[in-house]
Order: C-alpha cells, then sequence, then structure tokens
C-alpha cells in the first residue's frame, strides 16, 4: 500500500503534475469516506433507537435528519476547499 501510493506521488512529481493537486485529491476522497461513514452511523443508531421507543419516531426523525444534513455540510465544505486548492 505504501510503496503503491509513493509510486504515485513520484510520477505526480515527476510529470510536474504537482503534490497540491495530489493531496486535494486525497483529501476529497478522506472527506467525502468521512461523511460515508459518519451518516451510516448517524443511520444505524437512529434505527436501534427508533426500534427501541417507537413512540417517539418523530422526533428521532428529525434529529436523524438534521444530524444528516449537518455531516453533509461540513463534507461539502471539505470537498469545496479541497477542489479550491487545485
Amino acid at each position: 500500500m505504501n510503496s503503491m501510493l509513493l509510486t504515485v506521488l513520484l510520477q505526480a512529481a515527476a510529470t510536474g503534475l504537482g503534490l497540491s493537486k495530489i493531496g486535494a485529491a486525497i483529501g476529497a476522497g478522506l472527506a467525502a469516506i468521512g461523511a460515508g461513514v459518519g451518516i451510516g452511523r448517524i443511520g444505524a443508531s437512529g434505527v436501534e433507537a427508533m426500534a427501541r421507543q417507537p413512540e417517539m419516531l418523530s422526533d428521532l426523525r428529525m434529529n436523524v435528519i438534521i444530524f444528516a444534513a449537518l455531516v453533509e455540510g461540513v463534507a461539502l465544505f471539505a470537498i469545496v476547499i479541497c477542489f479550491l486548492t487545485l
């Protein structure tokens, strides 16, 4: 894994692509992965909470949607910042 990443970085440096583009791509990828993990955990916890207390369904659903939107907003902001470095 490390040798493959090092090979890609060396090829990018040799072709004049610049490490900022590689860094932006890695940062955007990490932001997308982080958002996926965050929303997955929010969804799983929300479904578990709804199964435990069905009478709180509407409040839990609203909270899950709000937190998922916040995670998406942070991820979108991170991806935009990564692409602005290009």
